[in-house]
């Protein structure tokens, strides 16, 4: 008898398999692909390690400005997209050592859930069957194709994150469907190297969850840098490798590119590998359509002995989230109570500037009722990001309960924020005032102890 069978092996999976292993659970882990899923394979690790290399060098190009000049500053396209496949091929060789040296089994293959006797759970995946205690759902999400006309007909000009990271040639043109996370760090990087990048976006600003002042604030940055939003606009066609998009006037409008990246978002994997012999419960959108497993803040499903972590859930859909909630999973599982807790989640955008957000937004403060306050002050006050920017772009934005002063939210534009948000966090974790924060010794993180400073 297995003690803890988990399928997918991705940031929520791996994690929990890890944690489990060393507890001593019997554990075996299923991944169909490789191990670290979509994140570590297709999406945050090697599009960090491109939009690093663009960085590098767009540092070399204006290296004057810090008194360093580069004569002939290039790139080599194909030389950065093979340091991203060797940072995967490690990264993801790291994961199955951690596997090892937990003492989980790693079975690469299709999991499929057969169903629940008084023996326990029973899984199979290709000609063995596993017989289980407990049961890990970490199945992850892929990318949302919406039924476009003309779409599937364009063939290979379409790509979604999957096939734009495998591409061998830069395109001179793009035209990026969606103005999210994705969309805006594939944007960023092809931008910075040169190739005309067009975002269509049907919401009136650049990554809808994120603070309205932060959003206008990095498309500012990148408008001037010469990539193109078009706002307000519904796309209702692809024409070959042309997007045919209505603007917020209702004008028939067109952009053409080499390559049309799809980025508007992604779905759960809940179908096709037997929840439905197990009657876990479905998480339902405004649609009344299932959109990811339900779960309570224990991620228990409705099923005694059936956990799920990670974007299958369709909430949080963010690596450290998925991490974070595999531990919670596994503690239940030993007994140890835990349960999980969103209200400090850290989302970043890794564009240069970087972009960085934990709690409420404004917009989510005022949506809510409750009476906040608002400080903030320019980036400039701290004195690392003046020593490291010399084209300074930045802001440090905190929210705060009207009252008592708690932090609710805070959001930031600049290098190094990526580096520094993770303090706000803890603070919003321990529910801390801005007073308690002015009492803090910072260092490079000092912005926002000036910041907290600034409440009148």
């Amino acid at each position: 008898m297995i003690d803890l069978a988990i399928i997918g092996g991705g940031p929520g999976g791996y994690v929990a398999a890890e944690r489990a292993g060393a507890a001593g659970l019997q554990t075996v882990l299923f991944e169909k692909r490789e191990l670290g899923g979509v994140c570590l394979n297709e999406g945050c690790i090697p599009t960090k390690t491109l939009l690093y290399s663009a960085k590098v060098y767009n540092y070399a190009v204006h290296g004057g400005d810090y008194g360093v000049s580069v004569e002939g500053a290039s790139y080599d396209y194909g030389k950065i997209v093979g340091r991203k496949d060797k940072v995967v091929k490690k990264l993801v060789g790291g994961v199955k050592a951690k596997m090892k040296g937990a003492g989980v089994k790693v079975v690469k293959g299709d999991a499929v859930i057969e169903g629940r006797s008084a023996e326990g759970i029973t899984v199979r995946c290709g000609e063995e069957s596993y017989t289980v205690r407990n049961l890990l759902i970490c199945a992850g999400s892929e990318a949302m194709v919406p039924p476009i006309p003309g779409l599937k007909e364009a063939g290979d000009v379409i790509v979604t994150n999957r096939e734009i990271l495998a591409l061998k040639e830069q395109p001179k043109e793009l035209v990026v469907i969606g103005g999210g996370v994705i969309g805006m760090e594939f944007a960023a990087f092809y931008n910075t190297l040169g190739t005309k990048v067009t975002v269509v976006e049907m919401l009136p600003k650049i990554l809808g969850p994120l603070d309205d002042e932060i959003s206008a604030s990095l498309q500012a940055v990148y408008a001037k840098r010469g990539i193109q939003f078009n706002l307000r606009c519904k796309v209702t066609g692809i024409d070959g490798n042309t997007v045919v998009y209505e603007d917020p006037d209702g004008k028939v409008c067109r952009v053409s590119g080499d390559k049309i990246l799809v980025s508007v978002g992604r779905r759960a994997n809940i179908s096709g590998y037997g929840l439905e012999n197990l009657g876990v419960e479905m998480l339902l959108n405004r649609g009344g359509k299932p959109c990811g497993i339900k779960v309570d803040d224990r991620m228990r499903t409705n099923v005694p002995g059936v956990y799920a972590a990670g974007d299958v859930t369709g909430f949080s859909m963010l690596a450290h989230t998925a991490s974070r909630e595999g531990e919670v999973a596994v503690n239940n599982i030993l007994g140890r109570q835990d349960h999980m807790r969103y209200d400090a989640i850290p989302g970043i955008v890794y564009t240069n500037p970087e972009v960085a957000g934990v709690g409420l937004t404004e917009e989510q403060a005022k949506a809510s009722g409750r009476d906040y306050a608002v400080v903030k002050l320019p980036m400039t006050y701290a004195g690392r990001f003046i020593a490291e920017n010399e084209h300074p772009e930045g802001i440090c934005k905190l929210i705060v309960g009207k009252k008592y002063h708690e932090v609710l939210g805070a959001h930031m534009m600049g290098n190094p924020c990526s580096e520094i948000i993770h303090s706000m966090c803890i603070a919003i974790e321990n529910e801390m005032t801005l007073e308690q924060l002015q009492e803090v010794v910072f260092t490079v993180s000092e912005i926002i102890k000036e910041t907290a400073f600034t409440l009148k």
